[in-house]
């Protein structure tokens, strides 16, 4: 059994793995009459949904935890929560504020634990991307994609490392206090949007202002508005999809007629995050 925290941890094999199992609706049921708990430090919509049922369609059952039924590092320990839930569970997963929790729980049980969420990276929506990539594309490996916006978030850097691992082209265009500090090898960042989506086939993007960063609301919003992914940003692509990993504010990072249009690929993306979700269990169960 094996903890899925980062997509670099499970390099490019478990990625590879991971996708191809996505594809499939023959997985079984490998959580049959077992229970998994998650537990959300965070709210969600599409993790939770995704999620339960994801465990569902493996047979398991799903336990919804909400942050003060815990008090994750307040009340108790990260150690201590992962050892109690692993009396119960043959998964965990967790929604953080802080990936050092997860660490915590993964060293303290060998239940496998999984990342639906930390302040760091966001492996689930990077697989969902990923297998989404592949079906608008056809490709994986040699597809090119833009992301603009707010290259330092757990989003992009999930994507990141799994473009690098999946040999995918990305260029992330952002400001040079957004952008990742030390991106995975062949990773390209960029300031200039228009730079960045030359020749993409997928331009991305997400909020600029994140849960927890309400406060940076407009500083945030003045320095990321050259940023927007607007028709005429589209327009200099060949003819690109456009992905959001959701929610999104349209009239922010981007314009409605783009994310509202023939070629967003949201609702797939969106949907690809339970298939790659159900794949995601299957494989930490072995």
């Amino acid at each position: 059994m094996t903890d899925l925290l980062t997509l670099h941890e499970i390099g490019a094999a478990g990625v590879a793995e991971i996708l191809a199992m996505a594809e499939r609706d023959d997985l079984g049921a490998p959580l049959a009459g077992q229970g998994v708990a998650l537990m959300f430090a965070k709210p969600s919509a599409r993790t939770r949904n995704s999620m339960e049922m994801a465990a569902v369609q493996l047979g398991g059952h799903p336990v919804y935890i909400q942050a003060e039924e815990v008090g994750l590092g307040e009340r108790e320990t990260a150690e201590d929560i992962a050892n109690t839930l692993a009396c119960y569970h043959r998964v965990i997963a967790a929604r953080v504020k802080e990936h050092g929790h997860l660490t915590a729980m993964a060293a303290a049980t060998d239940v496998p634990v999984l990342n639906m969420l930390s302040d760091t990276d966001h492996p689930l929506q990077g697989l969902a991307d990923l297998l989404t990539i592949k079906q608008l594309t056809g490709k994986l490996a040699g597809a090119k994609i833009a992301y603009v916006g707010d290259g330092n978030n757990n989003v992009a850097k999930s994507l990141a490392e799994g473009c690098a691992l999946a040999g995918a082209t990305l260029t992330i265009a952002s400001p040079e206090e957004f952008q990742l500090a030390a991106p995975p090898e062949g990773v390209r960042q960029v300031v200039n949007p228009a730079e960045a989506v030359a020749g993409a086939q997928v331009v991305y993007t997400d909020v600029w202002v994140s849960m927890g960063q309400a406060e940076e609301t407009a500083r945030r919003n003045a320095a990321l508005a050259p940023y927007q992914v607007d028709e005429a940003l589209m327009a200099l692509t060949d003819d690109a999809w456009f992905l959001h990993c959701l929610p999104a504010r349209r009239g922010e990072e981007v314009e409605a007629a783009v994310i509202d249009g023939p070629r967003s690929g949201v609702w797939r993306q969106a949907e690809n995050r339970m298939h790659t979700a159900r794949a995601a269990l299957a494989w930490m169960v072995g």
